[in-house]
């Protein structure tokens, strides 16, 4: 399992695919695929068989992943995609920087 650098509630940009050009918050990672689920984005259709009163059937629309290569951390600061760099602290603690503005990323 690799360590990545993107995280869950991240702003990305979508920088391959159909989708791309889009942003959205990632809902979900799935580090063991290297893949994550962003917030109205890579909607596909499902069929769904009733499963009681609770959940009729039908079709269902959802956001399918997409692959962490395809999507790049958005800096507030820049309001660009950013690649990201680690900042190690005096106290050994590490944070997420932009590598454009040096920026700290995320809310650490």
């Amino acid at each position: 399992m690799a360590a990545y650098k993107v995280r869950k509630n991240d702003l990305v940009m979508v920088i391959k695919g159909r989708e791309r050009g889009k942003t959205g918050k990632v809902l979900r990672m799935i580090p063991d695929t290297g893949r994550l689920v962003v917030e109205r984005l890579n909607i596909v259709k499902r069929h769904t068989k009733p499963r009681g009163a609770a959940s009729p059937g039908g079709i269902v629309e959802r956001e399918a992943p997409i692959d962490i290569a395809n999507v790049m951390v958005m800096c507030e600061r820049c309001n660009a995609p950013v690649r990201v760099g680690m900042k190690i602290a005096a106290d050994g603690e590490k944070s997420r920087v932009c590598r454009r503005c040096g920026e700290a990323i995320g809310n650490e």
